[in-house]
């Protein structure tokens, strides 16, 4: 099927259709954004989005792609997840000169362009004219024009030229007119709000502090725009009543709960990372007469669907009015995350985390702001939301809209009055076997609007350290049984197909019927659609569909081995089996006794997903070794070694398989090994911390000189002082096999030293999965030795938010109110604290 994207122009009504006009945005004397014309709450949600500079732009090119039409596509998913605001630090280093002038370049008219389209769709802007960023990133940077290339961020702050060259540039982007619209920035209805600048990071006295800024506003306001001007308040907070005294109408904020750079997927139940947002200074009375707005927000290096609709909670109890995530990845680069490694976000190839953005919109347009909801895990239940750690699931239940990121058995009242859906995976209305999202939309009564994404499946890690040369994930466009049990369509509807090249028309079978990507009509038995789809429909046409082709060119196998097994018992294998077709058959062959491999079949559960058991009489101590064999047609190709043909031939010349250790149920449980784990363990950067071998061959330490427990915080120089050094360390996948055998464990036992001839006091503790953490202290001596202590002995303590949070005032401890009593069966996650 080819992907096509309709001309967007020619059969859109005018954005005012769409969107209320932000002319007039005006701050209350409480510090509320409103809309002039009805005085109303200002309420935004949505992306930042870069395809028009840097990285993304010189991807593009490279690969061909026509960056109008690359635009319009991602453009589009904004519209169907629910966003209506966009906000970007505009690359400066690559539309301005040394002295600050606007250049007129194919940077600047794809921003025009990317504009005038979201403007199309409904969007509202607040933009950020300076970024201070080179134009590389991940690459290195390129010889570019603009002013910041000249003296770069601190002297941009500083320096009398670079200053002038800012005041003279912001005065150009405001009066720049945009080429598609023929409005002029600084008075485009569209555009609430301007942030002066990205994330300055300010050094100076307050004074000088303050008197910059106001230069900056005063360029601004030369060009008679009316507009709020805000400024990013979140660093140096130290001057926070320097900003506010330079005439700024709001601050700017942003939440990275999880850190930024961990380089690998991050497990373990984050919702205590995202419990509250507490600003230090936001009840001040300077701050309480500005706005307050989010440029940039992500829980990065977390895969997991659950916790944005959490962290749009929290801000919105923050008194935040709009808030926009970092950073949707242009579809045509989606496969190979290398724009920000550290985040991912697209529709098509992140369909799961895309549905909670949509969710987290909902929750901004919905929640009060400033009202508690309470502390985790109370407030995971709130308004019309949930979330679920435990069952990877974020959902929005009202009386017209459900929306979910993953299975549910939430039960609906009354699914005769939804109108809009939006989900992956099965719940009360929808049973769907494949693995992207689909949007039901009811048009009129007894016909809806049926949206189906292709299969996205992730074959590697996308936080891993990332090239274009290596996919983290890829596309299939296949078909796949789905039931849409609702009583507005009943039984036996008809089903058209409307996309561009679906030409579909079938009549469920009761509720039942196959669907392929695309876009489709269902009509009620009796009932028939009185529209065209070429119609448009609120910010939408009707039979628009946007997805990126098919990309399975070969088979993936992913499965990764479990670290050990316990002898006497049965074993789950799991694998995901991507390939162009079905396999005809999928075998888990286990080498017997004398090496021979006996075959047990995978069942194919549920899209790509095999299983299989190995019987407990196969496992005993020592090692269990195993190969995935895939057959098809043409024959067999035998994992991990990705070779053709199978073990028991003769030729076979790669024999190495899957293997795991398998251990007496008494053996003690590893929660962690410093030789396999530590690149996974989650800590604040030491530069003189490293990983040395032992005296015993095969097992390493990792040293950890901690010189002062505390050090002030350049960003936030008055914050408390904290004297600790934590590590955390997620083990639930590892123990995963050996978690049954928990239970009969009474202590935990630590191996280490002291570094000098002093003790030295650690703090062992276990977090549960709903976040309850209880520990007990160990004082180390000098000298390798194990160290053990009761789990009886366990007493309640604080865990520490790790990776740790930005902006670093925000709260270094999580204190769960009202634990559950300690279960070790449901612990996962260590963390250890020195000081």
């Amino acid at each position: 099927m080819k992907q096509i994207i309709l001309s967007l122009a020619l059969i859109f009504p005018s954005a005012s259709t769409f969107s209320q006009s932000a002319k007039d945005v005006f701050v209350d004397k409480a510090g509320v954004m409103r809309w002039g014309t009805t005085k109303e709450e200002v309420r935004g949600f949505g992306v930042n989005y870069t395809g028009m500079f840097a990285h993304a732009y010189k991807t593009a090119k490279r690969l061909n792609i026509s960056l109008e039409k690359a635009i319009d596509d991602d453009i589009y998913h904004f519209a169907r997840l629910g966003f209506d605001l966009y906000r970007i630090h505009v690359w400066d280093t690559e539309i301005s000169d040394t002295l600050g002038n606007l250049l007129s370049n194919d940077h600047l008219r794809l921003f025009d362009y990317a504009l005038s389209r979201m403007k199309a769709r409904g969007m509202n802007f607040i933009i950020t004219p300076i970024a201070f960023w080179g134009n590389g990133w991940p690459e290195p940077d390129e010889k570019t024009p603009g002013f910041s290339a000249k003296y770069w961020k601190d002297a941009c702050l500083t320096n009398e030229d670079a200053i002038k060259a800012q005041e003279n540039y912001l005065a150009q982007f405001l009066n720049h007119v945009n080429q598609y619209t023929g409005v002029a920035y600084k008075v485009e209805p569209a555009m609430i709000a301007f942030e002066v600048s990205n994330e300055p990071h300010h050094q100076e006295s307050a004074e000088k502090v303050t008197v910059f800024i106001k230069r900056m506003i005063t360029a601004m306001r030369s060009t008679g725009c009316k507009k709020p001007i805000l400024y990013n308040v979140s660093h140096s907070i130290h001057l926070s009543e320097a900003y506010a005294a330079a005439g700024i109408q709001g601050g700017t904020f942003q939440w990275y709960p999880t850190g930024l750079g961990s380089r690998h997927e991050l497990g373990g139940n984050l919702l205590i990372n995202v419990d509250k947002y507490k600003i230090p200074f936001g009840e001040t009375p300077s701050y309480t007469k500005l706005a307050k707005t989010v440029y940039e927000f992500d829980a990065a290096d977390v895969g997991r669907s659950y916790i944005y609709p959490a962290m749009a909670r929290s801000f919105r109890e923050a008194g935040i009015q709009v808030a926009t995530h970092f950073a949707y990845d242009p579809t045509y680069m989606a496969d190979v995350n290398t724009e920000y490694g550290t985040h991912y976000m697209n529709l098509a190839f992140a369909p799961q985390k895309a549905l909670s953005l949509k969710i987290a919109s909902a929750v901004f347009h919905k929640v009060p702001m400033k009202k508690n909801y309470g502390s985790y895990p109370a407030n995971a239940t709130f308004d019309s939301f949930h979330v679920s750690y435990e069952n990877d699931l974020a959902e929005m239940v009202t009386e017209k809209e459900f929306f979910y990121t993953n299975h549910t058995t939430t039960s609906i009242a009354a699914p005769e009055k939804l109108e809009h859906i939006a989900g992956w995976g099965d719940s009360q209305v929808v049973l769907y076997e494949g693995t992207g999202a689909y949007f039901l939309d009811r048009i009129q009564p007894g016909v809806w609007r049926l949206e189906v994404m292709p299969d996205a499946v992730w074959i590697s890690d996308p936080f891993a350290p990332v090239s274009p040369k290596k996919q983290v994930a890829v596309i299939n466009r296949r078909a796949w049984p789905m039931a849409v049990v609702l009583p507005d369509l009943g039984n036996n509807f008809k089903v058209s197909g409307i996309s561009i090249g679906n030409a579909l028309k079938v009549h469920a079978e009761g509720t039942s019927f196959i669907v392929s990507p695309g876009t489709y009509i269902l009509e009620k038995s009796g009932v028939s659609a009185k529209f065209k789809p070429e119609e448009s429909w609120k910010n939408i046409v009707l039979n628009e569909f946007v997805a990126p082709p098919t990309t399975v060119k070969k088979v993936h196998v992913l499965h990764t081995p479990s670290t050990e097994m316990t002898a006497g018992s049965s074993q789950i294998i799991e694998a995901t089996i991507i390939s162009p077709n079905l396999p005809a058959s999928v075998e888990l062959q286990v080498l017997g006794k004398w090496g021979r491999p006996e075959p047990i079949a995978m069942t194919r559960e549920r899209n790509y997903r095999y299983r299989a058991e190995i019987p407990a009489a196969s496992i005993t101590e020592g090692f269990v070794r195993y190969y995935i064999v895939i057959k098809d047609g043409s024959g067999s190709m035998t994992y991990p070694v990705e070779l053709s043909g199978e073990p028991r031939e003769w030729d076979f010349y790669d024999r190495r398989p899957y293997e795991v250790r398998c251990v007496a149920a008494s053996a003690p449980i590893y929660l962690f090994d410093a030789t396999t784990d530590l690149d996974q363990m989650s800590r604040q950067w030491l530069s003189n911390s490293a990983v040395r071998p032992t005296e015993i061959p095969g097992k390493t330490e990792v040293t950890i000189p901690v010189e002062k427990l505390f050090a002030p915080d350049p960003e936030n120089r008055s914050g408390p002082e904290i004297a600790d050094y934590s590590m955390r360390y997620f083990f639930g996948k590892k123990i995963a096999n050996r978690r049954d055998g928990l239970a009969s464990k009474t202590k935990i036992i630590l191996n280490g030293r002291s570094l000098n001839d002093k003790q030295c006091p650690v703090q062992v503790a276990l977090i549960m999965s709903d976040g309850s953490s209880y520990g007990g202290l160990i004082m180390v001596e000098p000298g390798q030795n194990d160290y053990a202590v009761s789990l009886s002995d366990f007493k309640p303590v604080k865990a520490v938010t790790l990776p740790r949070p930005y902006p670093t005032f925000l709260q270094y401890f999580f204190e769960r109110t009202g634990q559950t009593a300690f279960d070790i069966r449901k612990v996962e996650t260590l963390q250890l604290s020195i000081g």
